[in-house]
């Protein structure tokens, strides 16, 4: 190797020699499969790139985040060619990798049917085993514009050249246009291509596992005033068995999905009488809502918090003085014209809770002063976002607002943080880690020393409590930094559950105040907080944690009575009255149905505990004590299956 072609990089941390024009494959060995990417002074690059002196360079691994993402995109980058194949009008959107997955949007005269897909399917892995390799190449607008004249949508993304949003990065990203070529292994022949930033994998063949899912229709750019494409969603993934893991994962889900549960065991529903996003609750479903209000109540008059109540509209000059009109008018109704003024729809109880804390003088000995409604809501969420319980447009918000001093600030957000992790742990959820969410300096009120007095407190309260701690930069609200809760359900999904916000910001702006000990006016800090988030989501998401069979402190019925014949219903009636005075929630099927049928609809109910009863049973003061997985202990005296019931209640545990 002379001296001359000699160039130095690090690689993987080490420095090391290599020859002028190696690529980043070949300066780490790899073979495509394991590591498909690589990382050049910190920019995902092709493994066909070739490294330059002075370079760092580190392997993107197939099973990484990065290397998962390059992987689905290099897919729908496949399934757009087959696309394109079989329906030769086919006018290309975009598409990106995407959690778990991949999609890509197409323009086409009739909407994909699941033979479609199949068809498109086929083709996909014809050409993955082909082995056509990704190749990439720099382009000038104007050449761009010339070779991609037949597709409109490809045009209109190249005047987004810079443009950093997620879904046009993919295609046009940095400064530089580049196009993709699919070519062939053995000829080199063109097979297809695709404006792209990429990197891509090396070649299709190396694409492990992948499936079609499903299509649906999609605006371009995500705007209603845009034409309307189709949408087709697949997954890809490192090796076939975790796709298998999954998919299997996909299926659970299936069968825990709230929306059916709830109609199935009749809790709530969504009549189309009412709009998109408003839920009725049935009166199981109300039970249940009770229990969850009852239990949260309790639990916060015990630590001290104030009960308050606030109208459902308000003027607009409320939300003038918060900030909302500004920053968040895309998120409400429109509003009302009433005697001359203009009236909201609230979608935050906060700013009605400043004015109960301004209606009279406040003094320091007040504070901490924690204010808490269950605070209906409402939010114009776009439609293609609504989604069962867990995202509506009318919600109900365990809503609490803490104003306290400076000093009692850091204790506040500590004992605040227990409480909340604690009252999630009595309804089942357990596995948490915390998100904090910083400012974004575009969309937020206030000075930088504000936000980082608020952001630096909340640091510290979220790491006393000794778990993981995610970043989440630019995702606050307007008014202040939060930490959010982030809890894992049975089948290992995250949810957003409780949120703490610190606000330095609209006290200010409504000019709040306490007096001091020495007698100054200060203003006080305010401890925006949510512990379900909303009751609608929370309910959802406790119906797929627990896949509809509740816990018997939760579930709306938590014994069902099953006599083995009509004589035996008397006797379980007055077994279930003495369960109702003891506060059970108890019903007694005295249906026609055989015994075996009543046993199938407990089953189907989810219902805890059921008794039966027959004619030993009677003589004997005792009911058989069946369990919702088929076990069942017979010749149970009644005193001590009402103890079991009321002990498993007692301890909020599952059964």
């Amino acid at each position: 190797m002379s001296a001359a072609l000699e160039i130095r990089i690090t690689l993987a941390g080490a420095e090391r020699v290599v020859a002028g024009g190696t690529t980043a494959g070949e300066a780490l060995e790899a073979d495509g499969r394991a590591v498909v990417a690589a990382k050049i002074n910190g920019e995902p690059r092709d493994l066909a790139t070739e490294v330059a002196d002075g370079d760092a360079v580190e392997p993107i691994a197939i099973d990484s985040e990065e290397g998962r993402s390059i992987l689905r995109h290099s897919t729908a980058h496949v399934m757009a060619q087959a696309v394109q194949e079989i329906f030769p009008g086919a006018r290309l959107g975009i598409g990106p990798p995407v959690e778990n997955g991949f999609y890509y949007d197409f323009d086409v005269e009739h909407p994909f049917t699941p033979e479609d897909l199949k068809r498109v399917e086929k083709r996909m892995r014809e050409i993955v085993k082909q082995g056509q390799s990704f190749s990439r190449r720099a382009v000038s607008d104007e050449a761009a514009r010339e070779e991609l004249a037949a597709e409109p949508y490809k045009l209109e993304l190249i005047g987004l050249k810079g443009g950093t949003a997620d879904d046009e990065s993919v295609e046009v990203g940095g400064d530089q246009l580049t196009i993709y070529d699919n070519l062939d292994p053995k000829s080199g022949e063109l097979c297809w291509k695709d404006l792209c930033r990429g990197p891509h994998l090396p070649t299709t063949r190396i694409i492990p596992a992948f499936k079609l899912m499903r299509s649906g229709g999609a605006y371009w750019r995500g705007s209603e005033k845009n034409p309307q494409l189709q949408r087709i969603y697949g997954t890809a993934w490192e090796s076939r068995e975790k796709q298998d893991e999954y998919l299997q994962l996909l299926a659970e889900a299936e069968k825990r999905d709230h929306r059916k549960l709830g109609a199935e065991l009749d809790l709530f529903s969504f009549p189309t009488e009412l709009g998109s996003g408003l839920a009725v609750f049935h009166p199981k479903g109300g039970i249940m809502r009770r229990i969850m209000e009852d239990y949260s109540r309790r639990r916060h008059e015990e630590a001290g918090y104030s009960f308050v109540n606030t109208p459902h509209i308000t003027k607009e000059n409320l939300y003038q003085v918060s900030g909302h009109l500004d920053w968040y008018a895309d998120g409400m109704f429109p509003p009302m014209e009433l005697e001359g003024a203009r009236y909201y729809l609230k979608p935050m109880n906060c700013p009605m809770h400043n004015l109960i804390f301004r209606s009279r003088g406040r003094s320091y000995r007040e504070l901490p002063l924690r204010l808490f409604e269950f605070g209906t809501v409402y939010r114009y969420e776009k439609s293609g976002v609504v989604h069962g319980l867990t995202r509506v447009r009318g919600m109900t918000q365990d809503d609490a607002h803490i104003y306290c001093t400076r000093d009692q600030m850091q204790d506040e957000l500590k004992s605040l943080l227990r409480f909340v992790l604690g009252l999630l742990r009595d309804y089942g959820l357990d596995d948490f880690y915390l998100e904090l969410s910083t400012r974004d300096p575009e969309k937020s009120i206030g000075t930088d020393e504000v936000w980082a007095e608020a952001t630096e407190a909340l640091r510290v309260a979220a790491s006393a409590e000794n778990l993981d701690l995610v970043l989440d930069e630019g995702g606050a609200a307007f008014y202040g930094p939060k930490i959010s809760v982030q809890a894992k359900d049975a089948i290992g999904r995250t949810w957003q559950m409780s949120t703490i916000q610190v606000d330095l910001n609209l006290p200010e702006r409504f000019e709040l105040e306490f007096q001091g000990a020495d007698g100054s006016r200060q203003r006080p800090v305010m401890i925006h907080r949510a512990l379900f988030g909303s009751i609608e989501r929370f309910f959802g998401v406790l119906v797929e944690h627990y896949a509809g069979a509740f816990p018997p402190w939760l579930a709306p019925v938590q014994v069902i009575g099953i006599p083995i014949a009509d004589a035996h219903v008397s006797y379980l009636g007055d077994v279930a009255k003495r369960l109702r005075e003891r506060g059970i929630r108890v019903e007694v099927d005295g249906s026609a149905d055989r015994m075996q049928k009543k046993i199938r609809n407990a089953q189907k109910s989810k219902v805890p505990f059921m008794l039966l009863a027959g004619d030993d049973d009677v003589a004997g003061g005792a009911v058989s004590f069946r369990y919702r997985d088929g076990e069942q202990k017979n010749g149970v005296p009644v005193e001590e299956a009402i103890t079991e019931i009321l002990d498993a209640v007692e301890r909020r545990v599952q059964v």
